[in-house]
């Protein structure tokens, strides 16, 4: 999970990318440490992450660009290091669900639509294993605007208390399709958000948060009450 109630700020971006597609180490697994990584096996934009922790991750942009330059290799390599020997179960709040997991680097592709706008995202709320309130997010330039549904697909007040709500948005073929794959994924927990990623008119997994912000988001008007 990645939700966190303060990003951290990186040189490279102030945003995490949570896409699939793992390159694997020359080892034939993900790295253990920064020094395994195989740089020219990847592709020319990346994300280097943390498996077991929130934000923990750089996004490189240009490979050139960014393996000639020593000083901020250094600075990925120390942050990436010092992450890997951190229990994320007590970082910024009360989150069992990351205790116990071996650390790992994990180094995806960058999967955007435009390399500096981030890619739109689904939100699923699932409780007792059936999605019941859904967040459909979209990324522009300079804003992220989002419409909520309820389980029927009909839209409801935005239960986000700071981002903009676009109205009159009908829900589509991909929310119904992250819709349907949360009530698989869900079936055996008392409450999970799923997340989806929307690139290029497709769906991609991206990760189930058990403890949304952990736990210091506010919620708009009644939805504290109905979330909680």
């Amino acid at each position: 999970a990645m939700d966190c109630h303060e990003d951290t700020k990186i040189s490279l971006s102030s945003r995490n990318d949570r896409q699939s597609n793992s390159f694997l180490s020359s080892s034939g697994d993900v790295s253990t440490y920064f020094d395994q990584i195989d740089f020219e096996k990847l592709p020319n934009s990346f994300v280097i992450k943390c498996n077991h922790g929130c934000k923990w991750h750089y996004i490189i942009k240009n490979k050139e660009q960014y393996l000639n330059n020593g000083k901020l290799v250094e600075i990925t390599k120390r942050n990436i290091s010092g992450w890997l020997e951190q229990d994320y179960s007590f970082w910024c709040g009360f989150e069992l669900n990351y205790k116990g997991i071996k650390p790992k680097i994990i180094i995806e592709k960058l999967l955007r639509e435009e390399v500096n706008i981030i890619s739109d995202e689904i939100q699923i709320y699932c409780f007792n294993g059936k999605p019941i309130f859904f967040a459909d997010i979209h990324h522009f330039a300079n804003k992220e605007v989002l419409t909520t549904f309820d389980e029927n697909f009909l839209q409801v007040e935005n239960f986000y208390g700071n981002t903009d709500f676009l109205d009159n948005l009908n829900s589509d073929e991909i929310l119904k399709k992250a819709v349907l794959l949360s009530s698989k994924l869900a079936k055996d927990f008392d409450f999970v958000r799923i997340d989806w990623m929307r690139y290029k008119d497709k769906l991609y997994f991206e990760e189930m948060t058990f403890t949304p912000y952990s736990g210091f988001i506010n919620f708009n008007n009644s939805y504290n009450r109905k979330l909680g």
